[in-house]
């Protein structure tokens, strides 16, 4: 299979790394081998139709700033839509930063992607929670696989669970922590009585949070999650507009020592179901599945015949990420052979 990745970051070069190491695994247990034809990043593109060395890639990437000074086969300044027209490729890899407010470049990427009749994966939050059905609606009208595990959850498998494990079942809601960054704020903050500044610095300097933290500690990251298993699991038909939405920038150490003493924990909770779509500090009791600590998400779906079923697993990191997207890539070559 010939790939394209668009979006060279933590998670693109997650994706080249997880490739290298698995080539031979998956040469043996599903006859795959992954080629990557092009990689992309805001300053330019390596495009090889042979396919590019991943080891190469990161290298190039980790010491110059940029894949598009691969050896002989860098183009500086070409466009991420025109790196789409200037190779033969069978699926979109599409890692791009996310943008909540157009979508963008992702959106343009993987319109394009589909409409030349191409596969695509994407671990992409923004154009998701803001165009979900336009988008899976052209994947249908083209007869294209488009897959997203790794947008929610990263490696916690949750989006191909729902869907290919419990068929059988009515989902009627999914209640979890779907932001690692936040749970780690909360799980410092409650085992150490720390301020929420003094942990989110913390947070920072450990590369947890973001030196601009606010999708995340404003809940709006969450949100985006809420908003695709809303349209993905449960069937809704909604946007990042239609949830309700709080943050953890006001929870004090006091509101949290009050919470430990009656055997409660706060976390970041987001609620999806038929009725409800909403993200905010919630209590939890401190031996329920949601006391969970660090960078782990988990969520328990409800369901009519299945009852309560709960998922666990990290919900960032680079391999953590890219193992969602392999697994969306294996499924789509299984399907086709």
């Amino acid at each position: 299979m010939r790939i394209s990745i668009v979006g060279f970051g933590a998670v693109g070069q997650g994706v080249a790394k997880a490739i290298r190491s698995t080539q031979e695994r998956l040469r043996r247990k599903y006859n795959l081998k992954i080629d990557i034809v092009a990689a992309a990043d805001s300053k330019g593109a390596a495009i090889q139709e042979d396919g590019l060395d991943p080891q190469k890639l990161i290298k190039v990437k980790t010491e110059k700033g940029s894949v598009a000074y691969y050896p002989d086969h860098g183009h500086e300044d070409m466009d991420s839509l025109q790196v789409l027209d200037e190779v033969e490729y069978d699926c979109l890899v599409e890692v791009t930063p996310t943008n909540i407010i157009t979508g963008e470049p992702g959106k343009s990427l993987i319109t394009k992607a589909i409409e030349d009749g191409k596969d695509v994966v994407t671990s992409n939050k923004g154009h998701l929670s803001l165009f979900y059905k336009e988008l899976v609606g052209l994947a249908k009208e083209h007869d294209v696989n488009f897959k997203f595990e790794a947008s929610v959850g990263g490696a916690m498998p949750i989006i191909n669970f729902a869907q290919e494990t419990l068929p059988s079942s009515r989902i009627e809601s999914i209640i979890g922590i779907l932001n690692g960054t936040t749970n780690f704020i909360l799980s410092r903050m409650t085992a150490e009585g720390s301020s929420y500044e003094q942990t989110l610095k913390e947070a920072q300097e450990l590369g947890i949070a973001e030196t601009d933290p606010t999708q995340d500690v404003e809940g709006l990251d969450a949100a985006c999650k809420s908003v695709i298993l809303a349209n993905a699991v449960l069937g809704r038909e909604c946007t990042l507009d239609d949830v309700e939405v709080t943050g953890i920038t006001k929870i004090t150490p006091e509101a949290i020592e009050l919470a430990k003493e009656d055997g409660y924990h706060i976390k970041l909770i987001a609620e999806i179901s038929h009725e409800i779509l909403r993200v905010g500090p919630r209590l939890v009791k401190d031996t329920s599945p949601y006391a969970v600590d660090g960078t782990l998400n988990m969520a328990t779906l409800r369901t009519d015949l299945a009852g309560e079923i709960t998922v666990i697993g990290k919900g960032a990191g680079s391999l953590e990420t890219a193992s969602a997207i392999l697994t969306d890539i294996i499924n789509i070559w299984k399907s086709k052979h």
